[in-house]
């Protein structure tokens, strides 16, 4: 709690508040466009264009008001700081009951997925779901959803928000196959990501439905092993829209996946004392599955190459 000193936390306050202000005033239609000129005609045909709606203002309102708590901030901070050395930031966050993310609204994800003749009454498995936020959007959707997660906190919020979980690392081995196959923001943040294509692959009903959000540009972390994955996709370009072209060219094709359509959207995150909520970009896909085998092996990431 000593961590900010009276002018310390004085300034951490002002900054925060002319923080707001540019937030207010922020132009979010650019998390939401494109430059379509960079962009291959075959990939510009699948994008569709999306629009902050009523859900994702209110993810914003409240993290906004989160963040003017300052004591509850204040708290937290410590906290963090104290278990840093002993916990992910995942688990940290689970304990703490913060940090929640939000990708899309429940409208957002319909409209993604009726664009693939979506119907309800499905099952579907989330990956990662973290503390179950975005797991939510899918209720009204879905008829039975599964959860996969390997920090323990969050484990005890999906089990008390009653998200069926079954284990990370032997999901796919229990004989059932799901309409619906999520994995969001979970491609960048695992060891072995063409591993976990394979098994998505084999785990959706032939007629199912893969969705994939994947943080652009392109940085692999593992923080449950270490900071540099066993492997790494093949991505290759610098802007948003040549990683996009390449992701769907060099990674999901070879992998037997066609890409039915596309958005981008931003991945957004409770803030702190510090800023209200803080934004990622994210490319979200809809994918179907080819008859076809997986030919790319896995490419290994040397210790120099891959950066938090």
């Amino acid at each position: 709690m000593n961590r900010y000193s009276s002018r310390g936390l004085a300034k951490v306050m002002a900054e925060n508040a002319l923080l707001s202000e540019s937030l207010k005033k922020l132009n979010k239609a650019t998390w939401y466009s494109v430059d379509k000129s960079d962009l291959d005609p075959d990939v510009l045909a699948k994008f569709v264009q999306m629009a902050a709606d009523a859900d994702t203002e209110r993810f914003m309102d409240d993290s906004t008001e989160q963040s003017d708590r300052m004591l509850t901030q204040l708290w937290q901070s410590f906290v963090s700081t104290v278990l840093n050395p002993f916990m992910t930031k995942t688990s940290i966050n689970g304990f703490l009951q913060r940090g929640s993310m939000f990708v899309f609204s429940t409208d957002q994800i319909r409209r993604l997925l009726n664009t693939t003749h979506f119907a309800t009454g499905t099952t579907l498995i989330d990956l990662g779901a973290g503390d179950g936020a975005t797991t939510e959007k899918y209720i009204p959707l879905v008829r039975r959803i599964y959860t996969t997660e390997k920090s323990v906190p969050m484990i005890r919020i999906l089990s008390k928000k009653g998200f069926k979980l079954l284990d990370a690392d032997s999901w796919w081995t229990n004989g059932e196959k799901f309409d619906v196959v999520s994995c969001l923001n979970l491609l960048d943040r695992c060891s072995d990501p063409e591993k976990l294509l394979a098994d998505m692959k084999h785990a959706v009903k032939p007629d199912g439905r893969i969705v994939v959000a994947l943080v652009l540009p392109y940085r692999p972390f593992d923080e449950f092993r270490s900071a540099v994955p066993e492997g790494k996709l093949l991505i290759a370009g610098k802007t948003f829209e040549q990683q996009v072209c390449s992701v769907i060219r060099d990674v999901f094709e070879p992998f037997g996946f066609n890409v039915l359509c596309w958005t981008r959207l931003p991945y957004l995150c409770e803030g702190d004392l510090v800023q209200d909520y803080y934004w990622l970009d994210d490319a979200v896909f809809i994918l179907s599955v080819q008859n076809q085998k997986v030919v790319r092996p896995t490419v290994h990431v040397p210790q120099n190459e891959c950066n938090k």
